[in-house]
């Protein structure tokens, strides 16, 4: 029931549309939200594309990024330079995790993290359900998408559509850190 009514929600967004291409690019503009405003920590457990098993609880104590992405989506493709820029650039202090939603296959999905050389992990989601826990922050067809979790696994900032630039994730990622 969850996930029909999350579902049925896409039809509201405001994002723009594609066609039938299968997802909603967004506008790409930052969302932060206020320490003292900001939910639960995200609770997430999968399959990586190697097939081990990943869960956010295991993550926290440092900010986390999470992107959103899928083997097909041009806009994926064209901002995974920028996130492993800002991989690279942030360093150890923090964690990133690939969720890669509504590929076919692992193989489509693991070309993808080879060609484009994916420094860390992503969850393989083929339904698309690792979405769920994002509810009220990602719609079901957003991608690509970026969420920022603070230190204790809360949503800091989010990014539905294409991260902008590098120094975009950058910042909202330093301004976590200095929390």
């Amino acid at each position: 029931m969850g996930l029909a009514c999350l579902l049925a929600l896409v039809g509201c967004s405001s994002l723009s549309g594609t066609g039938d291409k299968g997802y909603i690019s967004g506008t790409g503009v930052p969302t932060e939200v206020a320490p003292a405003d900001r939910g639960e920590p995200v609770s997430l457990t999968g399959t990586d594309l190697d097939g081990e098993e990943v869960d956010l609880a295991d993550l926290r104590g440092a900010p986390v990024v999470v992107n959103v992405w899928a083997s097909w989506c041009p806009p994926c493709i064209r901002e995974q330079p920028d996130l492993n820029e800002a991989a690279e650039a942030l360093g150890d202090d923090v964690e990133f995790l690939g969720l890669n939603i509504r590929d076919a296959s692992r193989d489509d999905a693991a070309a993808y993290v080879r060609d484009l050389e994916v420094p860390y992990p992503s969850i393989y989601s083929a339904d698309g359900a690792a979405l769920l826990p994002f509810a009220g922050t990602l719609t079901p067809r957003s991608i690509p998408s970026t969420v920022v979790l603070d230190r204790e696994g809360r949503v800091a900032a989010s990014v539905n559509g294409r991260v902008p630039t590098t120094q975009t994730l950058v910042s909202l990622v330093e301004a976590v850190l200095d929390e």
